[in-house]
């Protein structure tokens, strides 16, 4: 009996680090998807968030082609790291309008010329209520909106160089 106590710490030691090393190989997944993907945009209608862009209103996604709308804050590192990514879509001709969270005028016209201005309109959701009513959890957050006003994809996170040809296949499919 006492041989098998003297194994023991090694035992529970290696049972650890099993479960230790599986939760690596197997992480859970932490994103939570939007329950309003394929369903219809929440209507709103915000103030502009920026001097020289008009505001955004649900009614004006529900019109014309595919688009991206990008939830996205002047304070939001992640947010200054996918503002290329989001110039090389505009450049490939998708229309992007965007949604500052919890921001200010003068903000977001700093951000915005300080990394550039892929958006045709901006909206300000001041108290995040926009942002959440979309099933959003953070920033920056992308939804695909289809010509039909209806939520296509989410992108939670920032888009990468990596992302950029997923996100214009998915525009495409979006009719």
């Amino acid at each position: 009996m006492r041989s098998w106590l003297i194994w023991l710490p090694l035992a529970l030691f290696l049972a650890f680090f099993g479960l230790f090393a599986s939760g690596l190989l197997h992480p859970d997944d932490r994103i939570i998807p939007s329950k309003l993907v394929g369903k219809p945009l929440p209507a709103f209608a915000l103030p502009a968030a920026a001097s020289d862009r008009p505001p955004l209103a649900s009614t004006q996604l529900a019109t014309g082609g595919p688009r991206l709308l990008n939830i996205f804050a002047s304070w939001c590192v992640p947010c200054a790291a996918e503002a290329p990514q989001l110039m090389v879509l505009k450049q490939a001709g998708i229309e992007i309008d965007g949604i500052a969270i919890r921001d200010a005028r003068p903000d977001v016209d700093a951000f915005l010329k300080r990394y550039g201005n892929p958006y045709a309109r901006i909206g300000l959701d001041a108290r995040s209520e926009v942002q959440i009513a979309m099933g959003s959890s953070g920033v920056p957050e992308s939804f695909i909106i289809d010509s039909k006003g209806r939520i296509a994809y989410q992108h939670v996170g920032d888009i990468r160089v990596e992302d950029v040809p997923m996100i214009l296949d998915r525009l495409r499919n979006a009719q």
